[in-house]
């Protein structure tokens, strides 16, 4: 049975291409969702959680989830325990509308998002 999720979206390069549909991709820590749940993302007017919603799409079906952990030297896909570092993860932060498209920008992004011990956080990459 599939869940409902509303989700803000708050990295503004990534905003404009979710709206267009050009980026169908995001990395969230967590690991709450599965494939086939629907999401609405959203972003504030002001203040998070203080302020009216600046905009929100349609909801969106998950056809892929994939699991990961977050690590200071790269990611860490748990489905086969391959750990990718950053320098090699530049096609997946141009899927995901990283600025600039480049796997040490994807890093700077989700560390600055993130306290992240050496042990990981339990991530996902949603595509829809």
């Amino acid at each position: 049975m599939s869940r409902t999720f509303i989700r803000p979206l708050t990295y503004a390069p990534k905003i404009p291409g979710v709206l267009d549909g050009t980026i169908r991709q995001t990395i969230r820590a967590g690991q709450k969702l599965a494939a086939g749940d629907r999401i609405l993302f959203h972003g504030w007017a002001g203040k998070p959680y203080r302020s009216k919603w600046s905009f929100r799409t349609p909801y969106y079906t998950l056809i892929a989830v994939i699991p990961i952990r977050i690590r200071p030297d790269g990611l860490l896909f748990e489905s086969n325990g391959e750990v990718r570092p950053w320098a090699d993860l530049d096609d997946l932060a141009a899927r995901d509308g990283i600025d600039p498209p480049t796997g040490e920008g994807l890093r700077d992004v989700l560390l600055g998002m993130h306290a992240v011990p050496e042990s990981g956080v339990a991530g996902q990459i949603l595509r829809w």
